[in-house]
């Protein structure tokens, strides 16, 4: 809207004491900024707070005088440690009072339950005369819209997620759109495997890392290394060779050139995703037997229509230990016959009844993981091994990330006929 002041900063504060004693786990935060970022919005600083009214009003005192715009999450609850409404009151210097629409409607959730409503709830009624509620269909909690003098903006929200989110997604987020939100942005995420974090960054260099536009930032996760690169348009450059998303396409090719065949996806594709999506291109199902794995594999490509089958040993299981045995009794070294884990393989493809399969089998080797994965497709057999970083519950996640990689490799080969590939044994490295 035109004489408007531009939102193009934000600060996140989540209020609770249950979140800074480490009671309950903030995700609202991490929602939050990345949808800001989303819409060009930058997000310079996430605090946590206790249910303290002194911290409370000061936090956002001080928030006011640094951003554009203010998203608090939780303390709008109706007992006396919910205190949100409170320090927004103390910050703004107004007082709150009792809207009626408000209280009305309160009462309503009450009586139609044939109940009469405690008096602490009347604070959710309160409003100040620059707030404006914002409707909780999920609970009984509304939302404040503050608008300041000076354009500067405070959006408090409920705290627990499934109220903050609907009221963000619908309510909110529509509303700084139409204020003109943030600026032009653009931004882009590739998904790695088989290279851990610190590697990822000696590729990508010193110079490409420290960049101020683009930003080119990686991150370790669960389930993969992600490089996001994100931009803003460059001041006095050609409205196309300086656009935001011109900025993005041209890292992108070069981090491309730089990583090459670890990037197996990109933006938030899990591996069920990535996985599924080959085995609808090929109309293929697949089967799994793990052994040693404790279902990690299982439980990373999760209840999918096209796993029929998902079967794990304990690695001293009689069934498991007798193609161990038979295995190790063919080549005692890590560069041996895989044929007991084919056979598992195959079986596991004839009994669900799919097109491919995949064995996987994890052993100690050391402080870390020796894993070793067979993939039975149509017209042929893909056996590889590989040491995976760590032992115990982290050395079988991992060792599901290399199975799951594997796979992902050679259902994008497709379904030609091939000699089966030489054993590999590349590490995987720490993150």
């Amino acid at each position: 809207m035109a004489g408007l002041r531009p939102l193009l900063s934000a600060e996140l504060l989540s209020i609770g004491s249950e979140i800074t004693v480490g009671e309950t786990r903030d995700t609202n935060a991490g929602d939050l900024a990345r949808s800001l970022s989303g819409i060009g919005i930058v997000v310079h600083r996430i605090q946590a707070l206790p249910d303290d009214l002194d911290a409370v009003s000061g936090a956002f005192a001080e928030a006011l005088e640094r951003a554009d715009l203010v998203v608090s999450t939780g303390g709008l609850g109706p007992t006396p440690d919910d205190l949100t409404r409170e320090a927004i009151a103390t910050a703004t210097g107004e007082k709150p009072t009792i809207d009626a629409e408000l209280e009305s409607w309160l009462r309503g959730l009450w009586s139609r339950r044939g109940m009469t409503m405690p008096d602490m709830n009347l604070k959710q009624a309160w409003l100040i005369p620059s707030a404006e509620a914002l409707p909780n269909a999920n609970g009984t909690a509304p939302a404040w819209w503050v608008s300041r003098p000076d354009g500067r903006l405070i959006v408090a929200l409920p705290g627990p997620p499934r109220e903050m989110r609907p009221i963000w997604f619908e309510q909110v987020l529509p509303r700084l759109r139409e204020r003109g939100a943030g600026g032009e942005a653009a931004n882009r995420t590739f998904r790695l495997a088989g290279i851990g974090e610190s590697a990822v960054a000696e590729l990508l260099g010193e110079e490409l890392l420290r960049s101020g536009n683009p930003v080119v930032a990686t991150y370790a996760r669960a389930d993969a290394v992600d490089v996001r690169i994100s931009a803003r348009p460059e001041p006095g450059a050609g409205a196309t060779a300086g656009s935001a998303q011109a900025i993005v396409d041209a890292t992108a090719a070069r981090v491309q050139d730089l990583l090459g065949d670890h990037i197996w996806a990109e933006g938030d594709t899990s591996w069920a995703d990535a996985i599924g999506s080959e085995l609808d291109r090929l109309g293929w199902t697949l089967s799994c037997v793990e052994i040693g794995t404790g279902g990690s594999l299982a439980t990373l490509l999760g209840d999918r229509e096209w796993l029929r089958l998902a079967e794990t040993l304990a690695a001293d299981a009689p069934a498991g230990a007798h193609h161990a045995d038979q295995d190790d009794a063919a080549t005692p070294s890590d560069h041996g016959s895989t044929d007991g884990l084919e056979a598992l393989a195959r079986n596991a493809g004839e009994v669900g009844g799919s097109d491919a399969s995949i064995g996987i089998r994890v052993r100690s080797r050391g402080d870390d993981s020796a894993v070793t994965v067979v993939v039975v497709l149509p017209g042929r057999v893909h056996r590889e091994r590989r040491i995976a970083f760590l032992g115990g519950a982290q050395g079988r996640l991992r060792a599901a990330l290399v199975a799951a990689h594997v796979l992902l490799v050679e259902l994008r080969a497709g379904d030609s006929a091939r000699a089966s590939a030489t054993p590999a044994s590349a590490a995987a490295p720490p993150r």
